[in-house]
């Protein structure tokens, strides 16, 4: 995933492309699979919403997706316990796979096996399993029941997914890792070392996916792989069963130790390596627009790194939308919010940079005449499925807590005449209600209407838990501040103020 990666700062959302002037423009893509990230750990999309956005995804250059569907898969028997909600029936799995084929995107199904298991493991009836009691990041690799969980997951989402080439079974940020009491009574044992029980942990869960699923490679993130030693690598066996991903979201990640990195892989004996990258959800936990231009850079990093390995070492890249940075945090920019980033991305691959024709490309598939963060305040926004949603998320994000700020914080007849002293004693002069009132009863209503349409666009996308979850973080603590300071202002106006006291 990104937690470590640097947040960056949430106004950074402009796109600017002077610096891809001398990047090399090429008529093919380095990266042979191009993957959209789907992760459903957050505001799942509707099948509906997929059905649409699907054909934009392959007319801008991707042919697969990789499907993290945490606790939206239907998972039966003993682990239904593990389903949200609103999770997908299996009817609607069949029906994003036959979509996908219809558009042909190649998918790749992921699940969680090691770490990020928050989904899992929070329930009481698992939490047995975690490696650290208080924690439910990571499983016990010792238990003989964590591996019997985690293969029964992969049955089922593999029964869902039959013919998949590949499967992407996790193991990234592995925190707490060696400090569980089993962890801790092993690694006391010569010569054992944390390094040995990740990939004895790997080891049996890929061997699991070979026995069972013969035909299908599994994937791995690469983070828990970085700092092990080629030798010890080597001497797994490990390589001859999976594929690393190899991810940074960064947008100066540093091209010459990704590709030692890879070649260290490539000496290790892993036989094909993938790339990740990230188009949203890298840049900060609550971040609701954007940074095109942050994600645009790393793109055209990840150009220059497969231009520096020989060629037949990448298989493809996954542009990663990261929905929420675990199960537990905040929501961070919904799809359709990121969908004229991933158009920026995805064309940056294809075409080698990003030049006037290129961009020009970008802005004729979304159906808009600007890439700018300002200019998707509008009509402007463009004609792509969720472009609505684009539209109103950014004058919210843009202007609704600052314009209360200013109200609140900054008008002098607020500050001056009715301050949190005074709100609290239900004192004003009567002739500030006639300056104040007006001015928030006005604001409340533009905003009211405005929240009213983007609550209605989101129902249409996304289901009423994620609606609700998105409004309570983003919009209704700035229109309670309205609300609440309408209430004092009529409080106080009704107040009979003691003669000659002051406030």
């Amino acid at each position: 995933m990104c937690l470590m990666q640097e947040e960056v700062p949430r106004q950074e959302v402009f796109l600017s492309h002077d610096f891809t002037k001398n990047s090399m423009m090429s008529g093919s893509s380095p990266f042979k699979m191009r993957l959209v990230h789907l992760d459903l750990k957050g505001a799942p999309p509707r099948v509906c919403y997929l059905s649409e956005i699907f054909p934009l995804f392959r007319a801008l250059g991707a042919n697969g997706l990789l499907i993290e569907y945490e606790d939206m898969f239907p998972y039966e028997g003993h682990l239904r316990l593990l389903r949200a909600k609103h999770a997908y029936s299996p009817s609607e799995i069949k029906e994003i796979l036959h979509l996908a084929t219809l558009n042909e995107l190649e998918v790749i199904p992921l699940v969680q096996t090691f770490g990020h298991m928050e989904f899992v493991l929070k329930h009481e009836a698992l939490a047995h399993l975690r490696e650290v009691a208080l924690f439910p990041n990571t499983l016990n690799p010792h238990k003989a029941e964590s591996l019997a969980l985690v293969g029964a997951m992969i049955d089922q989402v593999m029964a869902l997914h039959p013919g998949a080439r590949w499967l992407h079974i996790g193991c990234d940020e592995v925190y707490y890792l060696g400090e569980g009491e089993d962890s801790r009574q092993w690694l006391q044992q010569e010569p054992n070392t944390r390094a040995e029980l990740c990939l004895s942990y790997m080891e049996a869960v890929a061997s699991h996916v070979q026995a069972q699923h013969p035909t299908t490679t599994p994937l791995v993130w690469d983070d828990m792989l970085r700092d092990i030693p080629e030798d010890q690598l080597s001497a797994s066996r490990v390589p001859q069963l999976v594929e690393p991903v190899l991810w940074d979201y960064g947008a100066d990640l540093d091209v010459h130790s990704k590709a030692l990195l890879m070649e260290k892989y490539r000496k290790s004996g892993f036989s094909w390596l993938w790339a990740a990258s990230a188009f949203k959800g890298a840049t900060g936990a609550s971040q609701a627009l954007t940074p095109i231009e942050h994600h645009l850079r790393n793109h055209v990093q990840w150009l220059q790194v497969a231009g520096s390995v020989p060629a037949d070492t990448l298989q493809g890249i996954v542009l990663t939308g990261w929905q929420r940075y675990d199960h537990f945090s905040v929501l961070c920019e919904l799809l359709p919010v990121g969908i004229p980033s991933l158009a920026v991305c995805l064309q940056v691959l294809l075409h080698g940079g990003f030049a006037e024709n290129v961009k020009a490309r970008v802005e004729n598939f979304l159906g808009t005449s600007s890439l700018e963060a300002t200019d998707f305040r509008s009509e402007r926004a463009g004609s792509f499925p969720g472009s609505d949603i684009l539209n109103l998320i950014t004058q919210v994000s843009l202007h609704l807590c600052s314009s209360v700020d200013a109200l609140l914080e900054r008008d002098r007849y607020v500050t001056g005449w009715f301050s949190p002293y005074h709100r609290r004693r239900k004192f004003i002069h009567p002739v500030m209600i006639q300056h104040i009132q007006p001015q928030a009863l006005s604001l409340l209503a533009r905003w009211s209407v405005l929240v009213g349409e983007l609550e209605a666009a989101l129902q249409r996308v996304f289901y009423p838990d994620a609606v609700e979850e998105w409004l309570e973080e983003n919009v209704r603590p700035s229109l309670r501040r309205l609300q609440a300071l309408l209430q004092d202002l009529g409080e106080a106006a009704g107040a009979r103020p003691d003669s000659g006291q002051d406030p």
